[in-house]
């Protein structure tokens, strides 16, 4: 059997994607959770589907995810090859980049393969020095 490589673990991590939108925020001091029932992507070494539940939280600042962008950003992991803990992750990554948030909290839980469920969490938490006041 091949063994995992370079470019399967770095699969996915720079193509380029659909724009997360956002737009201006009106009140301070809440959390909002997105849920994503049937999240789906592909494995990068073996070309099989995977699928899962994402969970996005997040206490937004000046910006708030526009929901039909964020849609097209998620459909467009359907058919990219990567594995599901970088997607997490480039989620992550790419939300923290369009929004701005002050927090924001990522879970994949992704259906059993072989027996064994895996669940996926990456948070990213401003600085205090770059929080408004």
């Amino acid at each position: 059997m091949k063994a995992y490589t370079e470019k399967h673990a770095q699969s996915g991590l720079a193509v380029r994607l659909p724009a997360i939108e956002c737009w201006p925020n009106q009140f301070p001091d809440y959390t909002i959770t997105i849920e994503v029932p049937e999240f789906t992507s592909v494995c990068p070494k073996t070309g099989l589907p995977d699928f899962g539940i994402l969970t996005v939280r997040y206490e937004p600042d000046k910006l708030c995810v526009e929901m039909k962008s964020f849609k097209e950003y998620l459909l467009a992991y359907r058919n990219l090859g990567i594995f599901y803990e970088n997607a997490v992750n480039r989620i992550l990554r790419d939300f923290v980049a369009g929004c701005k948030p002050v927090w924001v909290e990522i879970q994949g839980e992704f259906t059993p393969r072989g027996g064994i469920s895996t669940s996926v969490t990456a948070r990213y938490d401003r600085p205090a020095r770059l929080r408004k006041k």
